[in-house]
């Protein structure tokens, strides 16, 4: 290839140019957001353990060169959301026993059962079950799982454990003594919305959950980046053989205490692993299919119905973030863009939910 002096100058100051420009459009960038930090901090003061996220324009759903993709999650479309708070992490048991203390509310996995209003969710003539089954309790990971015979059938890692609450996560004898710091979980959505209430909070939409995963990023497959290869040094996931071998080389078993895990580029410590996350979008797997990838969305906040293949008649809402569960083999769900269903009656111990809060809640 052959180089003149005037090709040289002619790149030179191209290149003298376009740097220029660059830092330019950086210097103009920061500019503005410092401006917007101090207009906000003027406004209205951040409560203590939340963080602002800035408003912004971002690629949501399935990412180019996301190997686990899954059908729910496509196609990628860009969304505009408005700045808002949000918890920097999860809400821990702390958290929720001051709210109990106050309220003297009881979740939904300590009430007595109402067999009239379950059944109603099951087929008809169903029979009444022995009222030794039908007592308090949650979902539990069953740590003794063998023999896996299908991976599609999580039945065989899952148990009902009467008795498992909040307060009791592993069921009668267990307590949460001396986890403070640990997430809350066996939470059904009727309680993070109490809690929300009490709070001035509200749970996230999925949007703003991706845009706050998604940080000063607009378009990566993590919360950290886009390598895979660093999801151990950056999320509490399953490390083994799901879900009959546990290796636990990060030193946790299962659940981990909040912020065990560095946090993403504007201060959220769990976004990837740990326990799954609510958010107020119901979940439907042909939502995104609906959506035209040329519009940008502002402020979606979901499908209008819910719907499921599997449990068509079952309203079940969105839940971001994978948990101490997830591996590559199976869910993969410590993406941003991952997402599963919850039924919002019942909870289970990989389940919990952290809250955001506008300006607008704020000056109430």
């Amino acid at each position: 290839m052959n180089f003149n002096l005037k090709t040289v100058l002619i790149t030179v100051l191209l290149s003298t140019a376009l740097f220029s420009s660059c830092d330019k459009k950086k210097s103009e960038k920061d500019k503005k957001e410092t401006v917007e930090s101090e207009i906000l901090t003027q406004e209205v003061k951040a409560p203590e353990g939340m963080v602002w996220v800035s408003t912004k324009t971002f690629l949501m759903g399935a990412k180019e060169g996301d190997q686990y993709a899954m059908p729910r999650e496509k196609p990628a479309h860009k969304v505009a959301v408005d700045g808002f708070f949000i918890d920097a992490n999860e809400v821990t048991n702390k958290q929720f026993r001051e709210f109990v203390v106050a309220t003297k509310y009881v979740t939904v996995a300590e009430r007595p059962i109402d067999w009239e209003e379950i059944k109603k969710d099951l087929p008809a003539g169903t029979e009444k079950p022995a009222d030794s089954i039908l007592q308090p309790g949650s979902l539990i990971f069953n740590k003794h799982a063998k023999g896996v015979v299908s991976m599609a059938n999580y039945g065989q890692w899952w148990k009902w454990q009467i008795g498992a609450n909040w307060k009791q996560p592993e069921g009668p004898g267990s307590s949460i003594e001396g986890q403070d710091n640990f997430p809350v979980v066996h939470v059904a959505q009727e309680d993070a919305l109490a809690y929300c209430k009490w709070a001035n909070r509200r749970l996230p939409t999925e949007a703003e959950w991706e845009s706050a995963a998604q940080g000063k990023f607009e378009d990566n497959i993590f919360t950290w980046g886009n390598k895979a290869e660093d999801l151990d040094a950056n999320a509490n996931t399953w490390q083994g053989k799901f879900p009959t071998e546990n290796i636990s080389e990060d030193g946790f078993d299962y659940i981990s205490p909040v912020r065990s895990y560095p946090a993403n580029n504007i201060g959220l410590y769990d976004m990837a692993g740990n326990v799954w996350e609510m958010t107020s979008d119901l979940f439907n797997v042909k939502y995104y299919e609906t959506l035209d990838p040329s519009v940008v969305l502002t402020n979606p906040t979901g499908a209008e119905k819910s719907y499921t293949p599997s449990n068509p008649y079952q309203i079940e809402y969105v839940m971001k973030g994978g948990s101490f569960l997830c591996h590559a083999s199976y869910c993969a769900s410590f993406r941003i863009s991952a997402k599963m269903g919850m039924e919002p009656n019942s909870g289970s111990d990989h389940i919990g939910f952290r809250t955001v809060a506008t300006k607008d809640m704020l000056a109430e």
